[in-house]
């Protein structure tokens, strides 16, 4: 079996992981995995931008309310606030490297700043709407240039490689690195470090609907719980309100931008009420009311009339002024016979981002010593139970800088990795394993849809569970018998993590933020994280 050492393990790349892998590599090596491309991970996907205070007429309390509300009460206002503090410092270190944030003068001031739903000011610094993928591109042409960072494309990771894993065991549970397929070899490797920081994002593809990249599997917090890790708020899982609806493409995000700059969500015609607006009916903020709501306001409109989707619409604005700030979508749609400068978006919400996580601390450090996380993967406390739009890449930003200070700073009490046993490759691959496979994970993403979703009840809950109980035998099964395949990597993890959305769906036992159960429509007094440990 291969073994690779670096000082520090990055499992994901990413804004978080690029981030604490530029910072770590003053005076550390290190390795950065990705599971597809480089680039394939969720921050390329985003649209919309970052919030930061960047305006005067703006202020750190304002974010930090913003914040809390969308999240319900239940985040962390310690973690809040150094998140909104460090912010602006953030943006400037971007703009250093490169990214091209809208501003200048052709807006004749510095930031371009815009407002999403939810926030109170116009606080988000964005490049056109595709923010995401100018960050990766300066993020990545970085880290290309330090020759302290090694990037490793086609790296599956299967389980971390913790004290249990050693010739001698040693029950602390220190974290050394991971297991990961190679896909290029087709062999397992072992990868050892110091320490070790889960980047791996979220767990978008356990439901059917997602704007997630396919890779959105929720392998880090699985393997972290399998590790030793606690997991928080798993039932919290932002529907984005606003995802094209079209058969052929499925997971095509429409930034809260559009609505953020003055569009509206109507009936379709020939419906009772088609081409009027509905969210007045709903909420005070309209179209900028947090996600949740507008998601559950969608998702009520549809199942009301039998719909298959409502409209945005931003064809009342200038023509002009909708190319110029949504360049990427006006030409996306457009090859679908689109244009959206006259005529309405259909949408649908769909599963977005995973607000709950491996539980850390404001350093990044998890419940395992050795092991950091950062960005989607992590319940830092930020989110709460609701992500406010476009605090995920500030977040990823902030706790990727985190971890590898905190790293730096406490370098000589992180041991050096012992002799680690190797992973058993003699189990052949079972021939009808990528059929079955298949099958499994298409019935776990459609009964997390169906039971798990927008709007949830008791037995919608238990009937999932049972599911998922069913089918872990013959994962279960499968993984212990056969040799491992990419896709048996991920429908193990896809099940893990559908588990723990289902349990912790299950303990809460009233309404908040994305939870919403009509076996209890009440909001509890007090905010309570929900913890699953081990």
């Amino acid at each position: 079996m291969p073994t690779i050492t670096h000082d520090v393990i990055i499992i994901g790349s990413g804004a978080a992981g690029l981030t604490a892998a530029i910072n770590l590599a003053q005076d550390r090596k290190v390795l950065v995995l990705a599971k597809g491309a480089l680039d394939g991970g969720s921050t390329n996907w985003a649209q919309g931008g970052i919030a930061a205070v960047l305006d005067a007429g703006d202020s750190f309390e304002a974010h930090v309310e913003d914040t809390m509300v969308a999240g319900a009460g239940l985040n962390d206002r310690e973690t809040v606030q150094f998140v909104v503090s460090e912010a602006p410092a953030a943006i400037e270190r971007l703009a250093d490297l490169g990214v091209p944030f809208n501003g200048g003068e052709a807006f004749g001031k510095r930031w371009d700043l815009t407002r999403e739903g939810g926030h109170s000011h116009r606080r988000i610094v964005h490049v056109d709407d595709a923010t995401g993928h100018a960050v990766q591109v300066a993020l990545l042409k970085a880290a290309r240039a330090n020759p302290n960072i090694t990037l490793m494309e086609d790296m599956v990771a299967i389980d971390l490689i913790t004290s249990r894993h050693g010739e001698r065991y040693s029950g602390d549970g220190h974290v050394w690195g991971v297991y990961a397929f190679n896909r290029r070899t087709g062999h397992v490797d072992a990868l050892l470090g110091r320490a070790t920081i889960l980047c791996t994002g979220g767990a978008g593809r356990t439901y059917l609907f997602s704007t997630a990249p396919r890779g959105a599997t929720g392998d880090g917090i699985a393997m972290a719980w399998r590790a030793g890790c606690r997991v928080s708020n798993m039932e919290m899982n932002q529907f984005h309100p606003t995802c094209l609806y079209n058969l052929e493409i499925k997971n095509f995000l429409i930034t809260e931008a559009v609505r953020g700059e003055g569009g509206h969500l109507k009936l379709p015609p020939g419906v009772p009420g088609g081409g009027e607006r509905f969210m007045p009916r709903f909420d005070p903020r309209e179209e900028l009311a947090p996600r949740d709501i507008v998601a559950r306001a969608i998702d009520h409109e549809i199942k009301r009339l039998g719909l298959d989707y409502v409209h945005l619409d931003i064809s009342h604005k200038d023509p002009a002024f909708v190319r110029h700030h949504f360049p990427t979508i006006y030409a996306r749609l457009l090859d679908l016979d689109i244009d959206i400068t006259k005529e309405p978006i259909p949408v649908v919400p769909a599963q977005h981002y995973t607000c709950g996580g491996v539980v850390i601390d404001l350093d990044g450090r998890t419940d395992l010593p050795g092991l950091y996380a950062a960005g989607e993967v992590s319940e830092s406390g930020l989110h709460g139970a609701n992500r406010l739009a476009s605090n995920s890449l500030l977040e990823c930003f902030v706790f990727g800088e985190a971890a590898a200070k905190h790293i730096r700073a406490n370098w000589d009490d992180l041991p050096a990795p012992p002799p680690i046993r190797p992973w058993d490759e003699s189990r052949v691959t079972n021939g009808d394993e990528e059929v079955i496979v298949q099958h499994n994970w298409k019935e776990i993403r459609r009964f997390m849809w169906d039971y798990v979703g927008i709007v949830r009840t008791t037995k919608r809950l238990e009937r999932a569970q049972h599911r998922i109980d069913l089918l872990s035998k013959e994962v279960d099964e499968y993984y212990g018998n056969f040799r491992v395949t990419p896709d048996l990597i991920e429908l193990r993890n896809l099940l893990e993590v559908a588990r723990l959305v289902v349990r912790s769906a299950l303990h809460r036992k009233e309404s908040r933020g994305l939870h919403y159960t009509l076996d209890y429509p009440d909001t509890l007094p007090d905010a309570v994280d929900t913890v699953l440990a081990p």
